[in-house]
């Protein structure tokens, strides 16, 4: 029996998402589109029904994650500049961290992506350009407030990785949290952030 339109976009769907959360979970490489299909509850050879290759997946599994956070960053913005503050300060958390809210893709396998060709990374490429986008329409557009709006969104991504990378826990949560409270201040307000107390917190945690 033929599934409606419906049906396919539906099943389609399905596999993207479970797609989604394997590559975040296990890697893109070391997932086979067998096991996706496996545990999407389908046939291995179901999968050329709704996809060209792998690489088509990767690219709409990709694509769909970083919608996610997209979607949630223009719904911040619509709410004014401290909803967007707190969007991205709750990014900058341990369940982020341990990738148990559905984990970023940039974070979990963005070296893997980095290394596609163009149009298997375009969604999360897309993704990225429009968070930059959304950042920088709630600044006053002077070069100063571009470049810092870049720094904040980089820093974040790259403390979230880092702080994955460290095997020592307390240091890790430190580091998230530095970074959260340095999001917390606009560039407006650089001047007024209090000193970190880093350089003391890494000899203690080193020392444990």
């Amino acid at each position: 029996m033929r599934k409606s339109r419906a049906e396919t976009a539906e099943t389609r769907k399905h596999i993207i998402q479970i797609a989604s959360k394997m590559f975040k979970s296990n890697g893109i490489g070391a997932t086979g589109v067998g096991e996706i299909m496996v545990a999407a509850g389908l046939t291995h050879s179901a999968f050329y029904r709704h996809f060209a290759s792998k690489e088509e997946l990767v690219s709409e599994a990709s694509s769909a994650s970083i919608g996610v956070f997209v979607k949630a960053a223009e719904e911040a913005m619509a709410a004014g500049p401290n909803a967007f503050t707190n969007y991205l300060q709750n990014y900058l958390s341990s369940e982020y961290r341990n990738g148990e809210l559905g984990g970023c893709p940039v974070v979990q396998t963005g070296g893997e992506l980095a290394l596609a060709d163009a149009p298997v990374r375009q969604g999360v490429s897309d993704g990225l350009e429009r968070l930059l986008e959304i950042a920088l329409n709630l600044t006053d557009g002077s070069p100063e407030a571009e470049a810092e709006t870049i720094f904040t969104m980089s820093a974040i991504v790259g403390a979230i990785t880092i702080a994955r990378l460290i095997n020592n826990p307390q240091l890790s949560e430190h580091i998230i949290e530095v970074a959260k409270r340095r999001v917390a201040f606009r560039p407006d307000q650089s001047s007024k952030r209090p000193e970190s107390a880093t350089k003391r917190h890494r000899v203690t945690a080193h020392a444990s």
